[in-house]
């Protein structure tokens, strides 16, 4: 196949067209560029003879060492005729295999080898950092992270080397130097399901310390930290300068907890305030607020001239959309620009930003939050302030206590009266509630029938409550938007929903404690439950128009369902026909009939024209049986759910099992339909 290596130039040396490695990485052909001029080239490439050119040959293998050689000759870095170690195939077929033999047959050093060469390096060789990765192509920053990693804990190295982690896991243990903490969030972690969680292995780390980018941080300042006596930890090798650690966590919070304060008091002689709240992050912890009333202001009122315009732009805004719903306009170029004109300057006039009086201010509660730049500022929404008992009302009632005497039981002492215990800082609250509601959540995943009753119980008491603070869950199933606000047709669907809404047992719902609505929710029997469950889902699905995203899937559970859409819905003149121009509805007229039942029906005005579509398409009309069957078939493309599915293949409508048509008494259309079919 091959014969012995020769040295040929590379000035006649050409990469071959069959090398299989098309792309390339300019940062990796800047390191082997690097590795070649430090310690030349260390391996043969493989040419093939170039036909009738004497002396040419094409690499089939070595294709980047030999683009790296060319550049390093044109940098004056090798000389012009640098020979390089080649081996020649006697057959050119096997340029392709062996092209691609020796970039698919590799193994990537481990990381961990990595480490150990660098270190080696340094350590034995005396090398620099900087001169190491120099002769190698590389940052220094790579180098230094590769020592950095090379001084894990020994448990943690090894399984870096046995593959046991990956890269990323390492490098997030890396980010502290102490090695006594590696090993302490490893061995709590490497047996949960947070065990290859880069953030958590993060979190765990650095709950000790602060960022140098925290908004606590950039609110009290690198300066007036230190002065403090607080610590600074560098940051890792990993990181940009601005995520160096704070690690004297109790130093900024007092800090942070002070400048907050002392703004608030501000804020609060400013605004007339009754009473101003720090929190010391970038939200308000949902149970401070839960039980709070908000203030709504109230928008000043309209004068008249804002009055008089507001009513004339509602008249013009009226008859254009008059206009819309003809069928036979054809709207002018600047229409549409002049609707929104007019919708953005109601708007303007009518969305007015809503005043607190100064009286409502001053028995409001405010808070003060961080922004992700660290600057305080006041959170938009006030409360009404909560009214505490005076805690000096005791003493009217000779219950006061000197302080001199001694418990009853003689046990009790000063340092264990509830007065004396510590305060708990807002941080320590909110990371008491997250491990709770972690708790929580394990035991709720792990019951899916309680899950269930649960899920069901949130979504409709959000839904069936005007306001619903007092639900600590993001889960919601509010109802979809309606594509059209002021459209409400009266079909046979829209009357079977109004029937399942009332039938719905509400009597979980008059509780007022949302524990006593929980507990009455789950009481009632299973098939009452399962109702609201399929309310609550049903709500929550889009109107999507044919030919928009999501209609297919909307479709496909139209054809899983068994939907017979004709039995449930006609076309009306309210639902379809008032929205066609006469010669589209005498279309629709020729392809039920033919041309002889367009013809019947071309002197009828358009109102009438679309009032005998609906009897016909109804069934309420005397016509032909071919003409009848076929009017009672049809439907539009936006009304199809297409053909059901078994086993991915179409069902023909003869094979389909329909489903049955609504009741007879929610609607004498539907009556007059069953008669006519």
């Amino acid at each position: 196949m091959s014969k012995s290596i020769i040295f040929l130039p590379a000035a006649n040396l050409a990469k071959s067209p069959v090398n299989v490695r098309k792309r390339t990485d300019p940062r990796a052909d800047a390191e082997l560029e690097a590795s070649i001029a430090s310690h030349g080239l260390l391996q043969n490439l493989v040419a093939v003879p170039v036909a009738r050119k004497k002396g040419q040959y094409r690499i089939t293998a070595g294709g980047r060492r030999l683009d790296a050689i060319h550049r390093l000759i044109e940098k004056s870095l090798l000389p012009a005729d640098y020979e390089v170690p080649v081996q020649i195939l006697s057959n050119a077929k096997d340029g392709r295999e062996i092209s691609l033999a020796e970039n698919f047959d590799r193994l990537q050093m481990n990381p961990a080898e990595e480490c150990r060469a660098f270190r080696d390096l340094l350590e034995v060789e005396g090398r620099a950092p900087a001169e190491i990765a120099k002769r190698f192509g590389i940052e220094e920053r790579f180098v230094l992270g590769r020592l950095r990693l090379a001084n894990l804990a020994e448990p943690i190295f090894d399984a870096l080397e046995g593959d046991e982690i990956t890269l990323d896991i390492a490098k997030a243990y890396a980010t502290t130097a102490d090695t006594g903490r590696q090993i302490a969030v490893w061995e709590l972690l490497r047996n949960s399901y947070s065990r290859d969680n880069v953030n958590e292995i993060r979190r765990s780390l650095n709950g000790y310390s602060y960022r140098a980018s925290d908004p606590k941080a950039l609110l009290v300042g690198r300066d007036a930290y230190i002065a403090a006596g607080g610590r600074v930890e560098d940051a890792d090798l990993f990181s940009t300068a601005a995520d160096e650690r704070w690690i004297d966590t109790h130093i900024l919070d007092e800090l942070a907890e002070a400048r907050l304060a002392a703004e608030a008091e501000l804020i609060r002689q400013r605004e007339g305030i009754g009473e101003v709240r720090i929190v010391t992050g970038q939200r308000i912890p949902y149970m401070e607020t839960y039980a709070l009333e908000p203030i709504t202001g109230v928008a000043a009122p309209l004068t008249d001239e804002e009055e008089n315009r507001k009513q004339e732009i509602e008249q013009e805004i009226t008859v254009i959309e008059q206009l819309y719903e003809d069928a036979d306009y054809e709207p002018e170029a600047d229409d549409e620009a002049r609707y929104t004109s007019l919708q953005d300057e109601l708007a303007a006039i009518v969305e007015r930003v809503p005043v607190v009086a100064p009286e409502q201010k001053a028995s409001a509660l405010a808070y003060i939050m961080l922004g992700a730049d660290g600057t305080p500022h006041v959170h938009h929404q006030l409360y009404v302030a909560p009214v505490t008992e005076d805690e000096g009302d005791g003493a009217e009632d000779g219950n006061e206590d000197d302080g001199d005497e001694e418990p009853v039981d003689g046990t009790q002492d000063a340092d264990t009266t509830e007065d004396d215990r510590p305060a708990i800082s807002q941080r320590l609250r909110d990371m008491l509630a997250m491990m709770k509601t972690e708790l929580l959540a394990v035991h709720v995943a792990s019951d899916p029938a309680f899950a269930l009753d649960l899920g069901t119980f949130i979504m409709v008491d959000r839904e069936c409550r005007y306001a619903a603070y007092d639900i600590p869950s993001e889960l919601r199933a509010s109802a979809a938007p309606r594509l059209l606000g002021d459209f409400k047709p009266e079909t046979s669907a829209a009357a079977e929903w109004t029937r399942l809404d009332e039938a719905l047992d509400r009597s979980w719902a008059s509780h007022k404690a949302i524990e006593e609505r929980y507990d009455a929710f789950c009481a009632l029997d299973e098939e009452a439950r399962s109702a609201w469950f399929g309310w609550a889902i049903a709500r929550t699905l889009h109107a999507v128009p044919e030919d928009r995203h999501g209609a297919g899937f909307l479709n496909h559970l139209g054809r899983k369902l068994g939907i017979d859409v004709a039995a449930w819905w006609r076309p009306t003149a309210l639902t379809y026909f008032d929205k066609l121009t006469k010669p589209g509805i005498l279309a629709l007229f020729e392809e039920i009939g033919g041309a002889d039942l367009r013809v019947r029906y071309s002197g009828s005005k358009k109102h009438d024209l679309a009032a005998s579509a609906e009897r016909l398409f109804s069934g309420n009309v005397v016509v032909e049986h071919d003409y009848l069957k076929r009017a009672l078939a049809w439907l539009p493309d936006g009304m199809r759910f297409g053909p059901a599915e078994v086993d991915g293949e179409a069902l023909m409508p003869d094979d389909m099992e329909l489903m049955a048509a609504p009741d007879e008494a929610a609607s004498a259309d539907d009556a007059d339909f069953e008669q006519a079919a």
